[in-house]
């Protein structure tokens, strides 16, 4: 059987998920650049679970006036849709390297499974969130507690979401979070006292899987 097979044939094609711990940036950013443009249909797709050191990241669109004061925080300009934004310590990343075709879903049903599925961990915790049909997100009321951002190619997502779990929010008030000035920024930490953060990473993964018909395993 074929690993990455299309589930229209009844059975979930795997994911790998991949836990990546602590990571700089721009290395994680080149894997994903060529774990795409390498790939094939019969390549299973994979997420990747990590966090980042300190760091700006400019959408492929940002501008630069939506940064207002890094200081000592490297800023990179990236491929992902969406403008600016922050990622650091405390804050869950997931990578999505998947294929539109397989998890049957266009572009905007891809952002809205990640929405619902940082929506649905949430909920379980108790607490009520919701996305913006204006501004791409998870928002507890008008403060962002998760940012998404998405490159495309060939019908392969890479790129994916950030949710602020137990961090240093400090750094969003250096930059215009998303391109919005004064946009409040939120984490799970300042909601519930169950913020440890890779209980919710496996959270997360499973339903993003469960939104897009994957069965996870993890190498």
């Amino acid at each position: 059987m074929n690993p990455a097979q299309d589930n229209r044939s009844g059975q979930k094609p795997i994911i790998v998920v991949r836990q990546l711990g602590r990571q700089d940036y721009e290395p994680v950013w080149w894997a994903m650049q060529e774990f795409t443009a390498n790939r094939s249909p019969e390549t299973p797709s994979e997420i990747w679970v990590l966090e980042h050191n300190p760091v700006f990241t400019q959408g492929q669109a940002g501008k630069p006036e939506h940064v207002l004061n890094p200081g000592e925080i490297p800023i990179v300009q990236t491929d992902r849709g969406g403008q600016v934004t922050y990622h650091g310590p405390g804050q869950l990343v997931v990578y999505l390297l998947m294929s539109l075709r397989e998890a049957g879903l266009g572009v905007r049903g891809f952002v809205s499974a990640m929405e619902n599925a940082v929506i649905k961990v949430l909920a379980d915790l108790g607490i009520e969130a919701h996305a913006r049909s204006d501004a791409p997100g998870v928002y507890i009321g008008d403060a962002k507690v998760a940012a998404l951002g998405l490159r495309v190619k060939r019908g392969y997502t890479y790129h994916g979401l950030s949710f602020n779990i137990d961090m240093d929010l400090e750094p969003f008030s250096r930059i215009n979070p998303c391109g919005y000035h004064g946009l409040a920024v939120t984490q799970v930490r300042d909601q519930t006292s169950e913020h440890e953060l890779t209980i919710l990473a496996d959270k997360v993964v499973n339903e993003i899987c469960s939104q897009t018909g994957h069965q996870p395993i993890e190498q």
